[in-house]
Formats: structure tokens, sequence, C-alpha cells
């Protein structure tokens, strides 16, 4: 029998194996937070490297994550996502271990060390988006549509859970500090994440329908498929969307502390605390999201499209009050509706995202899945780097810094208003050759 808001006789994930499916995420977010934080502050402080060199191995995992696209249609040709879920979270703990082992090499042999490194940020990069991909497309093909906005947001915070359960225990193990501490405090996590990752999808897709696997001759290639899914109108606005908003969400990520210590006069303590009240804002926003579409199927509240706009409009809205300097919202209570909106921009859109990327069938489904993430990784990657370069620029023509701050956080509050404007075109038409997918409750369209 099917879940509740499947269509008759076909097989849906239940809450039970969606929360498995988020332990998934809960490994790769375990891992990834000793990369793009422990290991970044053992580079700068314990070995005393300049910080582009953390900087430059975290850009080699997000540019490596342009090859999504070809990982989705992988696992669109082989019929099964498990293995490229399997594959990538091997991939990834092995980088991770081996970043790890690179950082403490480099402490005896720098060139050998660092070398070590890139490899190995390059296979968590490689990790990440094949997992990733294939996780969100089985999740894609087998949530019932009317429960795909909560089954985003539990993916999303089970990952940052991995990131807040990871973090201190690790940083505890690590005391006193040695490479060789460093080495197997890294080894165990992966090994730990590895281990749940084969656990929670251990027969979760013997519960949905079996795709066969294509044979070669019927198998169009890579470039074609491609091809086909950028032609679809809808597909390449998305693709523009994803890649302008996650450009604006990310653009504040190393800039919103140094502003609040530099125009604030915020202590160190005091930055990590405002930057902790913004992801409790993510947080409320992504169970808002969740919450509402659920309880509001049927209605226009429950159109994710709503709330990608919604999201999209109140991170631009608390943008651009940051960007006064407090004169219209206080520090606190800007950072917190950042936070919310946010969060709920980000569920809505990968809710939408599953709803998407099926438009073009199972043929096209993680392809389609691998555009999204591409564009996602790569503006991610970008925005931060650009956000921070931004300030550097405006500070050399202004004297004063709040000057400098405001002027990135306004065109990143403009950013968001384009989002919006693209979020509103999410209208599926009907393509020639296609079948157009009924989504309504996940973007408002009937």
């Amino acid at each position: 029998m099917g879940e509740p808001g499947s269509s008759a006789g076909q097989r849906t994930l239940g809450w039970p194996q969606i929360v498995r499916l988020g332990l998934v995420q809960t490994a790769l977010g375990s891992v990834v937070v000793l990369m793009t934080a422990t290991l970044n502050r053992v580079m700068v402080v314990e070995l005393a490297l300049p910080a582009f060199v953390p900087g430059l191995l975290v850009a080699l995992h997000y540019a490596v994550q342009v090859l999504r696209p070809r990982w989705g249609y992988g696992s669109d040709r082989s019929g099964r996502r498990t293995p490229w879920i399997v594959g990538g979270m091997a991939a990834l703990c092995l980088g991770g271990f081996g970043a790890a082992c690179g950082t403490a090499l480099a402490a005896e042999n720098l060139a050998l060390g660092l070398a070590l490194a890139a490899l190995s940020f390059l296979a968590v990069g490689i990790g990440v988006g094949a997992a990733g991909t294939s996780l969100l497309v089985l999740l894609a093909g087998g949530v019932a549509p009317a429960r795909r906005g909560a089954a985003a947001t539990i993916v999303w915070v089970m990952m940052i859970v991995g990131f807040a359960v990871t973090a201190p225990l690790a940083g505890h193990f690590l005391d006193p500090f040695s490479g060789l501490r460093l080495v197997a405090v890294s080894g165990t996590v992966s090994l730990i994440a590895f281990t749940v990752a084969l656990l929670a999808v251990a027969g979760i897709e013997r519960r949905l329908p079996a795709r066969a696997a294509e044979s070669e001759t019927a198998r169009p290639p890579f470039r074609a498929v491609l091809a086909q899914v950028l032609a679809d109108p809808l597909a390449r606005t998305f693709t523009i969307f994803v890649f302008v908003s996650m450009l604006a969400y990310s653009g504040q990520e190393l800039i919103l502390e140094p502003y609040a210590g530099l125009v604030f006069a915020m202590s160190p303590g005091a930055t990590t605390k405002l930057a902790g009240l913004q992801h409790g804002g993510v947080l409320a926003g992504m169970l808002l999201v969740a919450g509402v579409t659920l309880a509001a199927r049927g209605t226009p509240l429950a159109s994710l499209r709503l709330w990608i706009a919604l999201g999209c409009a109140g991170s631009a809205a608390a943008l651009f009050a940051l960007a006064a300097g407090g004169d219209v919202l206080p520090l606190r209570p800007s950072v917190f509706a950042l936070g919310v909106a946010n969060g709920a921009y980000a569920v809505a859109a990968i809710g939408s995202m599953m709803a998407l990327a099926g438009r073009g069938g199972e043929r096209e489904r993680g392809t389609r899945m691998g555009v999204w993430g591409a564009a996602q990784g790569v503006a991610f990657g970008a925005g931060g780097f650009l956000g921070a370069a931004a300030v550097d620029l405006v500070r050399l023509v202004t004297a004063e810094p709040v000057q400098a701050y405001a002027a990135v956080f306004a065109a990143e509050g403009a950013l968001f208003l384009v989002a919006v404007l693209l979020a509103l075109r999410l209208t599926p038409a009907r393509t020639p050759g296609r079948r157009t997918i009924p989504l309504n409750p996940l973007l408002g369209v009937r």
C-alpha cells in the first residue's frame, strides 16, 4: 500500500525511512565539519600557514561540485541510487581521513603534506557530490509530494546535527593537540560516519518500485541528456535561481562576524554567539516551513514556491536592515530575521528541487539534481570569497568600515530580490515530448 499522499498503489518512503536517509546527511556533515573548521584552524594556528592555504583547499572541494551532473547521470543509468550514495560516502570518509594525515604530515614535510591534503579535499568534494546528489534524487523519487517540504527539513536539520555533535566531541578528544591525535580523531569520525551511512541506506531502495538499468545501446550520451535538461525553460530558470540565491545566501558567511566586531565593537565570544543566533533562526525558519506545508495541505500556504519567494524577500529585507547599521532594526533582531528567512528559503528550495527533478522522468532525474547541485556548490564557494573580497575592495575607497559592509550587504539583498523575481517565474509549461508534472502543493501551480 502507498503512503498517505501518494497515488494509489505507489510505494513511497515513510517517516522512519526519511529519518534514516537523514542519517546519511548527519554522517556527511560530521566529516565535512572537520574539514572546513578543525583542519582550517590547525593549518592557520598550529602550523602557522597563511589563511589562503586552507581557503584554497576548501575551494577545491567546492570546485569539483561542477561534476555533480555527471554523477547524477551515472545513477540514472545504473537504475539504483544506493551504490552511488555508499561509494560517495566512502570517497568522502577516505578523503577526510587523508586530509587529516596530510595536515599532520605538513608539520614535518610541508610540500608532501599539502599535496596529500589537496588530493584528499578533491576526494571529499567528489564524495559529497556523488553521495549528496544521489541521496536527494532517492528522496525526490521516494517521498510523497505533500511530504517533500518536511523531508527536506529533516535531512537538512540532521546534517546540522552532524556539525553540532561532531565539532565539540572532536574538540574534546583533540586536547592536548598533536598530529597523531588529529589523525586518530579524524579516522574514528570517518569510520563511524561511513558505518552509519551504510546502515542507514541498507534496504531502503527495495521499498520503492524497481528501475531497470539501461543497456549501453539504449543509453543516451551524457551530453545529450544534459542538453535536454538545459533545453527545458523551467530547469534553466531554476538553475539560475539556485545560483543567484545561493550566491546571496553565502555572501555574508565570512563577513557577518567581522562586521559585528568592527562596527559594533563586539568581542570574539559575542560574535560567535551572534552566529549561533543566526543558525538558530535558520533552524526556526526550516521548521516553520515544514510545519505549515504539512498542516496546510491543499491551501495556498502549502506552496513551496510561495515560501521560496517569502524567504528570499525576507532575506533581502534583513540584509538591507544590516546595511543600515542598526538604524532600522538592532543588530541581533536583524541577524535572527536573516536566519529565519534563509532557513525558510533553503528548505522550500530543496523541496521544490525534489519536485522538479522528476519533470523529465527517471531518465533525467539524477542529471537534473546534479545540475542544480553544481549551481549550488559553485555559488556557495564563490559567494563567501566574493563577499569578503568585495568588502576589502570597497574599503580601499572609503574610510569607514561600516560603509564597505553596508555596500556588500545591500548588494546581497539586491541579489535576493532578483531571486524573488526568478522564483515567481517557476511555473511549469508543457514542453514538447514531455509530460507535465503536477506541482501543486509543491510550487502552488495548478
